[in-house]
């Protein structure tokens, strides 16, 4: 195999709750994240080069910085047989909107890496690499929905095949993850709404009123500009939504299929 396509699927938070700091700074949380059907695009190809070519069409992310050259210089480390590769990424996942787009593509990069040059890496191998680039990273290699726990490195499946619409609105909006922890932990008092096992319940029992019951985020009570998000929500309710939802200014309305 010389080449390979890849689909990496942003994905939405159905709840995120914050469950405390650890010691070396990182937060811990408890999640239920659902793939959706926007992706980017991943091209792989193998080159005659001892290093990593990446081109996407956004410009600024055409650097080392860019979570894919971390992964690609952590594998070649560690498994000799991988050599020089070109990398084509076509964004189509908005940045800075909570969609995990660095992430997934990350995931879908080591997948892809593991089947180009057929590393037969078993699942703990993988989740290993995930875990060391980036918290979002391990459950996005999930294709599926999942809780998650820990920084988002402890993964637990959830048995459903429930499928239902998701509209998604991304103002002109951003905010760094960083300083959005920041102000969380700032909060006096802060309630969140626990609700993981209701929402695992609802997708598992294929309730689409019980999931828009229960989605929860508690980054929205953080968020400065409360109005834009407001008079979208408005919106949303006046245009049949069943109940309106941010995630870093996204808003889902749930239709089933």
């Amino acid at each position: 195999m010389e080449e390979i396509y890849r689909k990496a699927r942003a994905k939405v938070n159905l709840n995120l709750e914050v469950t405390g700091i650890r010691e070396d700074g990182y937060h811990n949380i408890e999640s239920v994240f659902q793939k959706i059907n926007l992706y980017d695009e991943l091209y792989i190809r193998k080159n005659k080069t001892n290093k990593l070519e990446l081109q996407t069409n956004i410009s600024e992310l055409n650097n080392e910085e860019n979570i894919i050259y971390k992964a690609y210089q952590k594998m070649k480390e560690t498994y000799k047989n991988i050599s020089g590769i070109y990398v084509k990424v076509n964004k189509k996942i908005p940045m800075q909107a909570g969609l995990a787009g660095g992430s997934t593509d990350c995931a879908s990069f080591i997948l892809g890496m593991n089947q180009l040059f057929d590393l037969k890496l078993s699942q703990k191998e993988i989740v290993n690499i995930g875990k060391s680039l980036g918290a979002d990273v391990v459950p996005c290699l999930y294709n599926q929905a999942v809780k998650a726990e820990g920084i988002g490195d402890m993964i637990t499946p959830i048995s459903t095949n429930f499928k239902y619409y998701i509209v998604i609105i991304k103002p002109k909006l951003a905010c760094n993850t960083k300083e959005m922890y920041q102000k969380l932990d700032a909060q006096k008092n802060l309630i969140q709404e626990k609700n993981t096992k209701k929402m695992i319940k609802a997708l598992e029992e294929n309730k689409i009123e019980l999931i828009a019951k229960n989605l929860y985020n508690v980054f929205e009570s953080v968020v400065e500009e409360k109005d834009v998000i407001q008079n979208l929500k408005k919106e949303l309710r006046k245009n049949g939504a069943i109940r309106k939802f941010n995630d870093w200014f996204r808003f889902l309305c749930f239709r089933n299929i």
